[in-house]
């Protein structure tokens, strides 16, 4: 029986679904609060604080198709893809898991009636694997689903290694929970090299384990002490690519629907005709890891998550440059996945433009990278003493510029030089070694705190109630009471606090007894548990006691404005800059809120102004912030965004904001958007690749920066005004130095008419509010004189006129610029000393200026 790829997944989810089964959707790539993994690599791990206990949740059976990556940490296939069947960068892990529910017997039964009865396997092609001592799962295999005793094959610890070291045992780490573990095998029939797990030739490929049931039944503490499970539960995984190969009758898995469709659309963008080219297995590999990491909001960087991804990307990119691909070609596979892999795909669709401009610049920027590392790895050859170039130059090109070892070679051995082959192999055996430590979990499942109840919280519509403690910790020790002075964690059985999550800080506030009082600092989770951390002020509390919780109301009346403000500047960056745009991050404070999204290019100041004037005209109109709660499917029907790769329960909240914004959220929040008064951002920036940070505040806060920038805006105005002034009288002292010099200039145009000293001049474009300066200079200079300037400056004529005082009865300095202002298209007069006037006819200055000789020859 044939079946796609999708309709594998299809079928699995619906089987378990219909053995009372949740569907949960994949978690993102990027590991949820998990700092001992890179990347997600198996399906339990969304799932691991379940298995720890410290996370419950409403249902007790789930299944999944998950996404994963494996391509740094503990679990890096990198080398291998493309060059073997069945390695890859990124897989999907099919799974079903019981927390505490169903165990071994259920388990096996589960998977079995899956494979032959709805995948219509051929039993006689089928063999399980069990732990050595594993008995149970032996007769269960045996006696209850008939498979023959020569077909059960016990796998024991390794030689030479620990107890517990098995291919049939797992572990979460050094401590906590673990378990035998039963696999399933397929026989892909004799005409392929390869013998039974156990056998000498079990790395063939004959026999490939298909499904691996974990049964999670101890408990391992720090001295190797095995203590069985409370509850056990079950944790299981079938890679989608194995299983699809076997049913559509393929033995590799690039050779499945979704691989031969990448395939040949990898062909044809590189130009390259031959299909079974093992760089086309690559890139049709490498698109598929590095799309839903960036999906996943990963970014191409030098350090961390981002690396290994450039690396990928690098790694792709020079394969198709072995194909022959000319420019960029990576990005253009994106569409091509995105229908592919169907159902699986969707998140993929919905960020396509940002996914394929993120791989076109960094597949841009390599080719640059590339020029630069054949640079330094030919001048490395030029300076070479000897014919073999170092290992440790080798591993630098290739962890540093992306050049595999084979290139290296390839460009050295043109130039008849050889690679030290094992110095670069030992340098990347301690990467890979550095990598299994960076990837293993740090922290003694046994030391974490463990809280068996759970919290109501009553705090949505309150800031006050009655609690009963629970539980409470000192140092990480459960204690019965707490004295004055004790730092300490209390947990009740129902709290108006709200614990840390989403990314809005925990309440802050007091818990109070007749006789004692303990100040509440922060709240957090402790699986379903809410910890009230703090201090006891004074008194005495004990287990049992029924306090009174009292919440900091004013710090959570402004933590919730601010988280009202984070969804309308969510919608608003959405509106503004594109629906690519989605949330990556965000925190929530009484001072302020911090709000992480994605986006590849600085966001400008007028895109700035434009989000903030959309968010304060939503907070204008005041809509009324409603809640409803509705299970999650309903939910996105109702439009609601919800955060990709984050938990949900079956029933979620619905926060709107008018039709503005519509997002799941467990948050508190204002009751109308009006509350939120005014909304300011302080700041913008980038804080990774493709992620941008914008900083703001609201209502008093905003108002607050508004007066600050205001207050420092008049100081800067006031500044500038007295620069200004500064500068104002320098430019008058300037010119009137020039003035002066002017003056002096244009003495030699002075004449004697009737034995009486006259200066008769035109300017060109000089300042009239000087000129009144010039003439008292020349009329000094005169000592007994009559002065006449006429100055052109944007088309207009300016006149004034001096006469020292002991000549004024003979000449009148107002009559003698009204005579020449006539002529010109003006008027004017003035003192006898001194008169100005003005005209517009320019063309007619020069005869008027002729004119006044013969008219002081009349007067003096």
């Amino acid at each position: 029986m044939y079946m796609s790829t999708d309709e594998v997944r299809r079928a699995f989810l619906s089987f378990f679904e219909s053995k009372g089964h949740q569907i949960v959707d994949s978690s993102s790539l990027v590991p949820a609060n998990d700092p001992t993994l890179l990347f997600t690599n198996a399906g339990m791990n969304q799932f691991k604080d379940c298995f720890l206990g410290l996370e419950k949740r409403a249902y007790t059976r789930a299944t999944t198709a998950q996404r994963c990556v494996r391509a740094g940490g503990k679990h890096n296939d990198l080398e291998n893809v493309g060059f073997t069947a069945r390695h890859h960068t990124f897989f999907e892990m099919l799974g079903n898991f019981s927390f505490g529910d169903y165990f071994k017997e259920d388990a096996i039964k589960f998977a079995w009636e899956f494979l032959t009865e709805v995948l219509e396997l051929p039993k006689d092609r089928l063999l399980v694997t069990v732990y050595q001592t594993d008995d149970e799962a032996f007769e269960i295999w045996n006696k209850q689903v008939g498979i023959p005793a020569d077909r059960i094959i016990r796998i024991g610890d390794k030689p030479g290694g620990k107890a517990y070291e098995s291919d049939n045992f797992w572990q979460m780490g050094d401590t906590g929970p673990c378990g035998p573990c039963t696999e399933i095998f397929y026989d892909h029939g004799d005409h392929i090299w390869g013998g039974p797990p156990g056998s000498p030739e079990e790395d063939g490929d004959r026999f490939i384990e298909i499904w691996n049931n974990v049964f999670m039944q101890f408990n391992r503490h720090a001295d190797g002490t095995m203590e069985p499970l409370p509850k056990p539960s079950v944790d299981t995984g079938m890679g989608i690519e194995r299983i699809s190969a076997i049913m559509q009758n393929v033995h590799s898995n690039y050779e499945i629907d979704v691989f031969q469709t990448l395939i040949k659309a990898a062909a044809e963008v590189t130009g390259h005709q031959d299909l079974s080219n093992q760089s086309l297995r690559v890139v049709a590999d490498h698109i598929r890891s590095c799309a839903f990491l960036i999906v996943d909001g990963v970014m191409p960087s030098n350090e961390g998550r981002g690396y290994v991804l450039r690396r990928i990307i690098r790694r792709a990119v020079r394969h198709g440059n072995k194909l022959g691909a000319q420019g960029s070609f990576f990005y253009k596979l994106v569409s091509v996945l995105a229908d592919v892999m169907g159902t699986a795909g969707d998140e993929l669709k919905k960020q396509q433009a940002v996914v394929e401009k993120v791989l076109r610049i960094e597949e841009e920027n390599f080719s640059r990278t590339l020029d630069r590392g054949m640079a330094i790895l030919n001048e490395a050859l030029d300076s070479l003493e000897g014919q073999e170039l170092d290992g440790e130059t080798v591993f630098k090109l290739y962890d540093t510029y992306g050049f595999p070892a084979d290139l290296t070679n390839d460009v050295a051995r043109e130039r008849n030089f050889t690679i030290d082959e094992a110095g670069f192999e030992a340098a990347m055996e301690e990467q890979r070694q550095r990598a299994r430590e960076a990837g293993q979990f740090g922290t003694d499942y046994n030391t974490l705190i463990k809280v068996d109840g759970s919290t109501e919280f009553c705090g949505y519509g309150a800031t006050e109630g009655q609690g009963t403690i629970t539980a409470m910790f000192v140092e990480g020790n459960e204690v019965d009471s707490l004295s004055a002075g004790d730092k300490a964690i209390v947990v009740l059985d129902e709290t108006p606090f709200y614990a840390e999550s989403g990314g809005q800080c925990g309440d802050a506030g007091v818990l109070k007894l007749e006789s004692g009082l303990f100040k509440v600092e922060d709240t957090q989770k402790l699986g379903n548990a809410f910890a009230h951390h703090g201090v006891l002020v004074e008194g005495v509390f004990a287990k049992g006691d029924k306090v009174t919780a009292l919440v900091d109301a004013k710090r959570r009346l402004a933590t919730s404005l601010n988280h009202s403000a984070t969804h309308l500047l969510h919608a608003a960056l959405r509106q503004v800059l594109g629906e690519h745009v989605t949330q990556k991050g965000s925190l929530v404070k009484p001072e302020g809120l911090r709000f992480d999204f994605s986006h590849l290019e600085a966001v400008t100041a007028q895109e700035l102004k434009e989000v903030e004037r959309l968010v304060n005209e939503q907070v204008r109109r005041n809509h009324l912030i409603e809640t409803n709660i509705m299970d999650i499917e309903s939910a996105k029907k109702k439009g609601a965004m919800a955060l990709f790769g984050e938990k949900y329960d079956d029933q979620v909240r619905v926060l709107s904001m008018g039709e503005f914004s519509t997002e799941l959220c467990g948050g508190i929040h204002a009751s109308n958007t009006g509350d939120i008064g005014l909304f300011k951002i302080t700041s913008e920036g980038g804080i990774a690749a493709g992620i941008r940070r914008i900083e703001a505040v609201t209502g008093e806060s905003a108002l607050d920066v508004i007066d600050a920038q205001a207050r420092k805006y008049e100081e800067k105005l006031v500044e500038a005004a007295n620069k200004a002034k500064a500068l104002e009288k320098e430019i008058q002292k300037l010119k009137d130095k020039m003035a002066a010099t002017e003056s002096a200039n244009i003495m030699g145009k002075s004449q004697v008419i009737n034995g009486t000293k006259v200066l008769i001049a035109g300017l060109e474009g000089a300042d009239s509010k000087n000129l009144r300066t010039m003439v008292d200079d020349i009329k000094n200079q005169l000592g007994s004189g009559v002065v006449l300037l006429a100055n052109v400056a944007d088309d207009k004529v300016s006149l004034i006129a001096g006469v020292t005082n002991d000549l004024t009865g003979k000449v009148k300095a107002g009559d003698l610029v009204k005579m020449v202002a006539e002529q010109v298209g003006g008027k004017g007069g003035g003192r006898p000393d001194m008169a100005q006037a003005g005209g517009t006819d320019v063309s007619a200055l020069p005869a008027a200026m002729q004119s006044v000789q013969p008219w002081l020859e009349e007067r003096l």
